[in-house]
């Protein structure tokens, strides 16, 4: 399991002309089973976005086409976890240890 911290690098109004966009790319994440929950930080600085997957290279991957980096406007910091607990509604996503 990941989780996607985005920074914004550039100012609100930059960010929210390209929010449409972004919210778009979120909701193909979220159709292929990728991303299983999102949100803006709170103060307004950036986003954190919880995914699953076995491979950070794809995850990098997908960080790269958010309309987010293309616009110049956010950093992302991916941090892999091994989710051995979780609540049950996540229990398909739990993971053991190697």
């Amino acid at each position: 399991m990941f989780i996607l911290e985005l920074t914004y690098t550039a100012a609100l109004e930059r960010v929210d002309a390209l929010l449409a966009d972004h919210v778009a790319w979120l909701e193909r994440q979220y159709a292929a089973g990728v991303f299983i929950a999102s949100g803006r930080k709170n103060p307004r600085d950036g986003g954190v976005i919880l995914a699953v997957g076995d491979d950070v290279a794809r995850i990098e991957e997908i960080a790269a086409e958010d309309p987010f980096v293309a616009g110049d406007v956010c950093a992302y910091r991916i941090t892999e976890f091994i989710a051995t607990k979780t609540s049950e509604e996540l229990a398909p996503y739990r993971q053991e240890l190697p």
